[in-house]
Formats: C-alpha cells, structure tokens, sequence
C-alpha cells in the first residue's frame, strides 16, 4: 500500500530520492485507481512510455560498451530480453515495488500488486519518473545500478526461445533489413486495470503472425512466436533469397 513510509523505503532501494514528489507518487498509481479518483494525480500510462524508451536507450548504449563485437542482431536479441516483461516484473519484485503501489480495492482483490504486467509498468513508469525528476546521465545511472552487470543478467535469458522477437528480428533482417517488422495493435479488451491485447506482426505490410496477451509486449512475443513457426514467412524469406541470387538481365 502506498503511504508516505513505504514510499521512502522504496527510494532508498531504488537508489534515487525525488524531489518532486508528486512523480513517484504518479509512478506507483496503477490504472485501476482512475475509476475511483486518483486525488488529482494521473495514473502511470505516461510515465510508463517515458520511462519504456529510457530503458532501451540505457540497455542499449550498455550493450553496444559491453560486447564490442557483437553483431546488431546479437544486441537486439540481448536487449530484448533484458526488456521483456517478466525481467522487468523480476526486478520490480527485487525491489519490492509492490510494497508501495496504489491500487483500487478491487484490483487489490484480484492479486493485482503481484501481477507481472502491473509490476512491469510500475517499473517502466518509475524510470520515466525519475527521468523527469532529474537529468539523462542520472537515469541512466540509477537503471544501471538495478541491473548490475549485463552478463551475469543475461545468463537463463539470452535464448532465442524466450526472446521470439530478437530471434523474428535476426531471421528477417539479412534479407528485408531492420525496418522491415511492425508490430501493431489489432484489439485491447477488458477494463483500464485488466486489458487484453491482441497484436499482428507483419513483415514488409503482409501479416505473418497474431498473438495476445496481457500486455502489449506479451501479445508481441506471442505473434512473434506464430510467426517463427509460420511455413508461410519461412516462404517469404526463401522467395527473396531466390530473388537476391537471380542474375539480372540486362
């Protein structure tokens, strides 16, 4: 429960103190509070998407010092999955996060404070927070100081079956370059506090897999997963390498 004492217990563990500290306080304000008021703060969505491209600009100025000769592909399979929902949901509990979330009644009732998916954005927007509070070089201290060491971070992680879409990434990129994915937004269902997304990953516009889940990163790992076991991109991929090898006549 979010009260003055476990807020600063939390910034201690965080390694950072506020001085604005309506932002930690809108960083641990779950969705679920807007139906019932959140006494003029917002709820953490928009931190959340500050906070979201903190850490991947973090992640991978840290990658790209600590593996020199990794290839592109390399750092974004380890990026990843050093930002895939249940890591962050790990290093939330780490933490203890949830300690000093702020919920609805109702929400609370589910086992709302131990869901990964409320972890992970309380986390993500508590970034976005203390970006907004600070400076770039102070961030980026902090998230670093959460993680440690990259390597020792990456062991158990950094497999191409618990990170889809690095692996997606590493087959298409050869042929189609790294622009060549998208993921979009097909249907979100279910109240503020307990979505359900579905997503469509699409490879040069032509759909090649669909997920859901929870979250949209969830729904993406799970449309980038149809789409490995997709025969239909595997096609794609072996038309263009055709294509690629065939001499041109002039």
């Amino acid at each position: 429960m979010s009260t003055p004492t476990t807020i600063d217990a939390l910034q201690e563990r965080l390694g950072y103190r506020f001085r604005d500290r309506r932002l930690i306080e809108q960083a641990l304000t779950h969705v679920s509070c807007a139906a019932e008021g959140t006494g003029g703060l917002e709820t953490n969505q928009r931190l959340e998407f500050l906070g979201d491209a903190v850490l991947e600009l973090t992640l991978s100025e840290q990658l790209f010092a600590a593996f020199p000769e990794a290839r592109e592909g390399d750092l974004s399979r380890r990026r990843a999955a050093l930002t895939k929902g249940s890591l962050l949901a790990q290093l939330a509990r780490e933490l203890r996060v949830a300690d000093a979330l702020r919920m609805s009644p109702a929400e609370e009732a589910t086992g709302g404070r131990n869901k990964d998916a409320a972890l992970e954005d309380a986390l993500e927007a508590l970034v976005g927070a203390i970006y907004c509070d600070s400076d770039w070089s102070t961030a980026r201290a902090v998230v670093r100081g959460w993680y440690g060491e990259l390597g020792p971070r990456l062991i158990g992680l950094d497999t191409p079956q618990e990170n889809p879409k690095g692996q997606l990434q590493e087959q298409v990129h050869p042929t189609y370059g790294t622009q060549a994915l998208s993921y979009d937004v097909i249907a979100s269902t279910g109240p503020d506090h307990d979505r359900r997304y579905e997503v469509a990953v699409r490879l040069k516009g032509e759909e090649i897999g669909r997920g859901s889940g929870p979250s949209k990163k969830a729904a993406e790992e799970e449309a980038a997963r149809a789409a490995l076991q997709n025969p239909h991109r595997r096609n794609l991929l072996g038309n263009a390498k055709q294509d690629s090898a065939r001499p041109t006549t002039r």
